[in-house]
């Protein structure tokens, strides 16, 4: 029996890829583990969206070729993104991968494995605009408690540094109906947590149902018993309506969580950006949110130092921050990336600038974070408990904050507790980003 080993990079939405060949894989009798060592064959799915990923992506490529020599491993797979991307760059300059799959091939993965008993440094780069298949078995890799549900695919929104569409097609909606049978056999198996994603969560539906349909998808998922919390991720400010808003507010297993990457604050960069909507429409968009729902989370994402991008420019994403006060906020500096049509925008800015621009919005995001979790002391929160990390203490995300990219809670609790489990915490304690408290009740 062959033993399969994975390390798949980059979004949640590549995670689901990869959890599709392991399910996959594992019908077929193939052994999943967890030690590269152990592996005879290795499979790096893969990021390409910036520079920083694609370097992540090349690095752990070579890491992991290196059990070719110091451990079991025969086959190595490049699969995801940068393979969809570099296919023929990563045949020719790395020769110890094996085979290149692209982002719509890793449905074939078995056939692609059966396939090298024949032939050496496989390409597969089938269409990207690929059809579901909702047969497929899925290997969920996360945490028992937690599990991802892709209710998309692709991306029309055609964001001018971006180079998604090229690597995913056009937005493809999975049908209502397999997504809610998707997500009531992971309630089944004991998700708490189910997170919606897709490259644009708020365009979910418009291309087979006419409209956009998250509102109604959100309605039949809330409706599912054993979900604790649906969080919302990727959802563009343009879609954000009140009729979803209100969706939200109406259920308690909705995450009162928007995940809103604006991108700028300067109109000019927006529209450079291709971005479908201005700094008056994101500020109503956030009041909206706020009115219905005031103890909303509301987290985004800004890119500085877009070519063109002025002081000025840059001044007004300081002043929008200052004024919004987000809850979450992540900056990225701009990521020239071929192929994309910012690429051949002019004035693109140094690389010393770009980062200091970063780094002076994270300073002034800093500040706000402080002040919003001094406020939070005294108050008690509903943590979803994750590990512990010392006798009597564990770590674990309120509402608010989603796996791996927000803040974390440190609950100090006499008692033993479980991964999955939700308590009752009253922070006592305010750190630069996370929170400390007491455990007062367990929930059921």
């Amino acid at each position: 029996m062959l033993k399969i080993a994975l390390e798949s990079l980059g979004c949640s939405k590549n995670l689901v890829d990869a959890e599709i060949m392991m399910g996959i894989l594992n019908r077929k009798g193939y052994k999943l583990v967890g030690d590269f060592s152990d592996a005879d064959i290795i499979i790096v799915n893969t990021c390409g969206f910036i520079e920083s990923a694609k370097q992540e992506s090349i690095d752990t490529i070579l890491d992991l070729a290196q059990y070719k020599t110091t451990g079991n491993l025969k086959i190595l797979i490049v699969t995801g993104c940068l393979a969809q991307r570099y296919a023929e760059e990563l045949k020719n300059e790395i020769p110890e991968i094996d085979a290149i799959v692209g982002t719509g091939s890793y449905q074939n993965i078995d056939d692609i494995i059966n396939g090298l008993k024949e032939e050496k440094q496989i390409v597969s780069l089938n269409d990207i605009e690929f059809a579901f298949n909702e047969e497929l078995p899925r290997y969920i890799s996360t945490p028992s408690h937690m599990a991802y549900l892709k209710i998309g695919e692709g991306c029309d929104n055609h964001c001018t540094y971006c180079i998604i569409p090229k690597l995913r097609g056009k937005y493809r909606s999975r049908k209502m109906e397999d997504i809610v049978k998707e997500a009531k056999e992971l309630a089944s198996r004991g998700v708490k947590e189910v997170v919606v994603i897709a490259q644009d969560t708020t365009k979910y539906g418009c291309d087979i149902y006419g409209k956009e349909m998250l509102p109604e998808l959100l309605e039949e998922l809330a409706k599912i018993e054993g979900f604790k919390w649906i969080r919302i991720m990727y959802s563009y400010p343009e879609s954000i309506t009140e009729e979803l808003v209100k969706v939200i507010k109406k259920y308690d297993n909705i995450c009162n969580y928007f995940d809103m990457p604006i991108q700028h604050a300067s109109n000019k960069i927006l529209k450079l950006m291709n971005r479908r909507t201005t700094k008056e429409d994101i500020l109503s968009k956030i009041e909206m949110i706020r009115t219905h729902i005031p103890n909303a989370t509301i987290r985004t994402t800004i890119i500085v130092g877009f070519p063109g991008e002025t002081e000025e420019d840059f001044k007004e994403v300081i002043d929008f921050a200052q004024k919004v006060k987000f809850d979450r906020l992540g900056a990225f500096a701009y990521s020239r990336e071929e192929d994309t049509a910012a690429d051949k925008l002019p004035n693109h800015l140094e690389e010393d600038i770009k980062v200091e621009r970063r780094d002076a919005l994270m300073l002034v995001q800093q500040q706000i974070s402080q002040e919003l979790n001094a406020a939070k002391v005294g108050n008690i929160y509903e943590v979803l408990i994750e590990e512990q990390v010392e006798d009597k203490v564990y770590i674990g995300r309120t509402q608010g904050d989603a796996e791996e990219i927000d803040s974390i809670v440190y609950a100090k609790c006499k008692d033993k507790l479980n991964t999955g489990d939700f308590v009752k915490v009253k922070i006592n304690n305010a750190l630069e980003y996370d929170l400390m408290g007491d455990v007062i009740d367990e929930l059921a």
